[in-house]
């Protein structure tokens, strides 16, 4: 490991890195072979004039220590445990630190990003598509910014399920702070990466840099509110750029947060309009929401999939008691499943 480590404290690209595994094939022969390939690279010889191996094989032993007493984990490119579809990208990250349950990458995974002044609309459509996704097992990652990324995030927490924040700083920097106890939560139960040392500032650019991992590791990337300027459209230009899906949640034309999502629609990704669009784009089971419910939340959907419809004929339809069916329409609201309108009139949510 400490090797391994060595290659990371390396001031060289990780492309260079990459390149150095191919020619080595492993981090200690990359180490035993530094001084002839240094004079190889001229341009590595210019950055590392001063260089002293030995002097940075004794940091990085420094730092296995404190990885070892901190609990944070790497995995190099090398690894089993590093994703094929992160190898793929153009310019995948030589190593990511992580804390927590490494095996989640082995997950179907997908990306919910958007605006981190997102309004009630987008964490609405946040909450549902989260729910309906890890209820088909999918782990959902994000970056944890304020806005979307934290309503995505800790919506699966509060299903006990699993999430992946992947960071723009150190993995031992907290940021934005205001995120501390959810970073705490998903150190517990699901997985941080950050490709950047530790201790490394959230400085602007590495927002951006960050975005191409997120995207890399996802299979469909989701975008619910984005701005003009927004950042969740860098990792949605990533995505098409990686051949990977975009699906993004069109918002009102009066909306400044939504005229990214919108231009994106235009550009050619794909628009959510129903449920069905994401079932079919991931390939799930179209039966399976309905195969879940109980037999009296069946039929109230059955009930008012026609449109909005009257308590007193969800009452006289679905042949149970008007206090009883109350209980069970307050547990569909809250999981969203239906909508309470004006009127006592209930719908159907997408």
């Amino acid at each position: 490991m400490k090797y391994k480590i060595w290659l990371v404290l390396l001031n060289v690209s990780d492309n260079i890195k990459i390149n150095f595994l191919e020619k080595f094939k492993s981090e200690k022969n990359i180490y035993d072979n530094f001084h002839n390939l240094a004079i190889e690279e001229t341009s590595i010889l210019k950055k590392l004039q001063d260089y002293n191996k030995k002097v940075e094989l004794e940091k990085a032993e420094d730092m296995l220590s404190w990885m070892n007493d901190n609990k944070v984990g790497l995995i190099t490119i090398q690894n089993e445990e590093y994703p094929e579809s992160l190898k793929n990208i153009q310019y995948p990250p030589y190593g990511l630190f992580y804390k927590g349950n490494i095996e989640l990458l082995k997950n179907k995974i997908v990306a919910i990003v958007g605006s981190r002044t997102c309004t009630t609309y987008g964490i609405q459509v946040t909450k549902l598509l989260t729910k309906e996704l890890i209820n088909y097992n999918i782990t959902i990652i994000s970056g944890g910014a304020k806005g979307i990324d934290s309503v995505a995030h800790n919506t699966v927490i509060e299903d006990d399920r699993s999430t992946i924040v992947v960071l723009g700083c150190g993995i031992d920097v907290v940021y934005p702070m205001q995120n501390k106890l959810l970073f705490k939560q998903i150190e517990r139960n699901g997985l941080i990466l950050s490709e950047f040392l530790p201790k490394t500032a959230p400085l602007s650019f590495n927002f951006p840099r960050r975005n191409r991992i997120i995207s890399g590791l996802s299979e469909l990337v989701l975008v619910i509110e984005a701005s003009e300027k927004s950042g969740s459209l860098i990792t949605a230009n990533y995505a098409m750029e990686q051949n990977k899906d975009v699906m993004v949640i069109p918002g009102s034309i009066f909306s400044k947060g939504s005229v990214g999502c919108n231009r994106l629609i235009r550009d050619g990704a794909q628009m959510f309009c129903s449920m069905e669009d994401l079932y079919l784009l991931l390939k799930l089971d179209t039966n399976r929401s309905i195969k879940m419910l109980s037999p009296i939340k069946k039929k109230i959907l059955n009930i008012v999939s026609d449109g909005p419809t009257h308590i007193d004929d969800i009452v006289n339809k679905a042949y149970v008691g008007r206090e009883a069916l109350f209980n069970v329409l307050f547990e569909m609201q809250n999981k969203k499943e239906i909508i309470s309108l004006p009127g006592n009139y209930y719908a159907k949510i997408i």
